[in-house]
């Protein structure tokens, strides 16, 4: 028996706008950075406790180079977090039990946007704080193209990771 492993998610996100009016539905493949791959190695394999709460952040555009699999919360030059949100601190991720080797919310993960700009893209970190700069960085990613967001518009965003 061969078996192959290779952890991939990706995020799925219904956009809408204030009147509640479909603007687009993306899929957007992610990235997991080293120290993602690193804790779930450590987690599993050499003891390391287990991060019980995820929570996704948006990025903005503004000053988008790229991403960088060396990427952590306290140091990641090519991106920054959006914060154009009414939500207090970023959204949890609250997964159900994995299945068919994968895991994912049931229950979406909603972003109200607050002012109008461009997103870039969605990442998953361990700590809530709305720009905050610690928390172990789970994953990236950008979407196809920047989708332009105004105040009143809502993310609905499902994240699912399989192996």
């Amino acid at each position: 028996m061969k078996d192959k492993f290779s952890l991939k998610g990706f995020f799925s996100v219904e956009h809408r706008n204030k009147n509640n009016e479909l603007v687009g539905i993306y899929r957007i493949p992610n990235g997991i950075v080293n120290e993602g791959l690193n804790h779930i190695l450590d987690t599993e394999f050499h003891a390391t406790a287990q991060i019980a709460t995820w929570y996704i952040g948006l990025v903005d555009n503004a000053g988008w180079t790229g991403w960088n699999d060396a990427d952590v919360m306290a140091a990641h030059a090519g991106w920054a977090e959006s914060v154009a949100y009414t939500e207090g601190t970023r959204v949890e991720w609250t997964e159900g039990a994995a299945a068919a080797r994968a895991i994912t919310n049931a229950v979406t993960c909603d972003f109200s946007i607050n002012a109008a700009g461009v997103m870039k893209g969605i990442f998953i970190v361990s700590d809530n704080t709305k720009g905050g700069a610690i928390g172990v960085l789970w994953s990236t990613a950008a979407f196809t193209s920047v989708v332009n967001v105004n105040n009143g518009d809502t993310f609905k965003i499902t994240y699912t990771v399989s192996g």
